[in-house]
C-alpha cells in the first residue's frame, strides 16, 4: 500500500489493500443538478433503506426545505437554492404570474455573497412587458414588472473523497475504505470521538445526537455508506433507485465521468454555458471525489467550497518538521549541558 495523501490515484481500494478477486471497479454517484425537481424522493428513500431517524417537520424561515443540511441523521439533502435569474436561454415563463422572493431573500443574499460582485441586482432587467396594465400581484408593487427567477436543486451526499482526511484521522479503523472504493463507517468500532468531522473538508460527516438510550447510534459519526450492503448484493443505491428524473446516476466513476463530459457539452450547444463539473478532476485537492455533480452556478452558492484541499495533505511535512524540531532541541540540551561541564 502507498498510504497516498494526496494527488491522482487511479485505483483507492488496491491502495488500501484490496485485491485479487475481492478487487471491484470503483463505484459512485455522478448527481446531474440541471434535472433536479426538488421532490427529495432519495431523502426518503436513503432514511427508509438506511434505517436513518427522521429530520422532523423543521420551518428553517429560509427555505422551503425541511432538512437543512448534511448530517448524520441526513445522508441525502436536497438543497433548494433562489436566485433572481434565468437559467441560460430558458423562456421567461408564463405572462402575467406572481413574481418569485425578493434579491433581499435570505438565500439569494448567501448566494450573492458567496460570488465576487454586487449579484442582488441579478435579473432586475429580465423583465416581461404584458402589453396591458399590471395589477398588483402576490410580491409585487404597484405597476411593478415581473422579475425572472430560477430555482437550483442539489441532491448533496457524502463525496467518497479518493483522499478522505475522515478516514486518514480515525483511530479505531471504524472509517474503512470498501472494495468499491467508497468509505464506510463501522458503528460497532467508532467510539464517538468527532475526529473525523472537522478533518471532512465539505461538512459532511457528523455526530448523532438524541436522547439516550432512544436514538439509535447516539453519539457515532454517521453519514452515506452509497449502500454498502445493496453493492455487495448488485443492487442499486436507494436513492439513485429512486429518483424519478435519473438526477442521480449510479455506475462505474468512469463511466459516470464520460457521461457527465457529454451531458456538460450537451447543455453548452443548448446555450446554458454556466453548467461545469465539481469534483471529478482527479488532480484536484483530493484527488476527485467518487460523487461529483453537474452545477449551473459557482460551487459556493451550493455551499461547497471552490477548492477541497484534504486536511491530512500536509501530514507527512509536518511530522518531518516536528521531528527536525524536536532533533534540534534535544542537540541544543545536549551542547549546553556539554558546554556546562
Amino acid at each position: 500500500m502507498s498510504n497516498s495523501f494526496f494527488g491522482p490515484l487511479p485505483d483507492p481500494a488496491a491502495d488500501a489493500g484490496w485485491g485479487g478477486e475481492d478487487r471491484q471497479p470503483r463505484k459512485g454517484f455522478f448527481t446531474d443538478t440541471s434535472i433536479c425537481i426538488g421532490c427529495k424522493a432519495c431523502e426518503v428513500a436513503c432514511k427508509e433503506w438506511n434505517a436513518v431517524p427522521a429530520d422532523g417537520m423543521n420551518f428553517l424561515g429560509s427555505s422551503y426545505d425541511n432538512s437543512g443540511a448534511l448530517g448524520a441523521s441526513t445522508w441525502r439533502h436536497v438543497k433548494f437554492i433562489e436566485q433572481p435569474k434565468t437559467l441560460g436561454t430558458q423562456d421567461a415563463g408564463i405572462a402575467g404570474t406572481a413574481v418569485g422572493p425578493p434579491a433581499s431573500d435570505v438565500l439569494n443574499r448567501a448566494a450573492d455573497s458567496a460570488l465576487t460582485g454586487d449579484r442582488s441586482s441579478l435579473g432586475t432587467s429580465n423583465t416581461v412587458d404584458l402589453g396591458m396594465p399590471l395589477t398588483t400581484l402576490p410580491g409585487q408593487a404597484d405597476g411593478a414588472q415581473r422579475t425572472e427567477f430560477r430555482w437550483l436543486m442539489e441532491s448533496d451526499v457524502c463525496k467518497h473523497c479518493t483522499h478522505a482526511g475522515c478516514l486518514d484521522v480515525c483511530p479505531t479503523g471504524s472509517l474503512f475504505r470498501t472494495e468499491f472504493g467508497t468509505v464506510v463507517v463501522q458503528d460497532d468500532i467508532c467510539n464517538g470521538c468527532g475526529y473525523c468531522v472537522p478533518a471532512c473538508p465539505f461538512g459532511v460527516i457528523d455526530r448523532r445526537v438524541g436522547e439516550k438510550g432512544v436514538t439509535k447510534n447516539e453519539g457515532i459519526a454517521q453519514k452515506c455508506t452509497l449502500c454498502y450492503d445493496r453493492l455487495g448484493e448488485g443492487l442499486t443505491p436507494a436513492c439513485a433507485q429512486a429518483c424519478p428524473t435519473q438526477s442521480i446516476q449510479f455506475g462505474d466513476l468512469d463511466e459516470l465521468r464520460e457521461r457527465a463530459a457529454a451531458r456538460v457539452e450537451a447543455l453548452h450547444e443548448r446555450g446554458v454555458p454556466e453548467a461545469r463539473l465539481y469534483g471529478e478532476d482527479p488532480h484536484d485537492g483530493v484527488g476527485g471525489t467518487g460523487a461529483f455533480f453537474l452545477l449551473l452556478d459557482e460551487p459556493e452558492v451550493y455551499g461547497l467550497p471552490p477548492d477541497p484541499i484534504v486536511t491530512t495533505r500536509d501530514l507527512p511535512r509536518m511530522w518531518r518538521t516536528a521531528g527536525l524540531a524536536a532533533l534540534a532541541m534535544l542537540a541544543g540540551a545536549v551542547a549546553a549541558f556539554g558546554t556546562g561541564r
